[in-house]
């Protein structure tokens, strides 16, 4: 990845940071130009809570450039309490242990690096929501 989108991209991959319409109240991640309920243009920005419930899961083996080392990992659909639908990695977790609507909370994690010389990559992950 590129320096400049680094920079970018920081909010969105770091707090969960979206948007919200202002004239119909939905909220979208990541942020869209159009809110994609009735087409309004949105720049409001909205910071999601990082609480959420497994959608759907899977394992990948077979991981694409940057990852491979990685494998086997879970990836999941996560339906955050607000309402948007996103993909992520699992965390802290086996997978025997992972349940279709299990609760999960975002974690700030590393997600790869660019090579010995290249940018480290941290980002969203979700792990099981701990109770307390």
């Amino acid at each position: 990845m590129e320096v400049p989108r680094h920079w970018r991209t920081q909010s969105p991959r770091y707090s969960l940071t979206g948007v919200i319409c202002e004239r119909c109240g939905a909220k979208a991640f990541p942020p869209r130009e159009l809110c994609p309920t009735c087409r309004t243009p949105t720049n409001r920005p909205y910071r999601f809570q990082g609480l959420g419930t497994v959608y759907s899961y899977s394992t990948v083996f077979q991981g694409p450039d940057g990852f491979a080392d990685q494998v086997p990992y879970l990836v999941a659909l996560i339906q955050l309490e607000e309402g948007p639908l996103l993909s992520a990695q699992l965390t802290d977790v086996e997978r025997d242990e992972v349940r279709i609507g299990m609760a999960v909370e975002m974690v700030t994690r590393r997600l790869r690096d660019d090579g010995p010389q290249g940018i480290v990559l941290y980002g969203y992950k979700f792990r099981p929501r701990l109770v307390g």
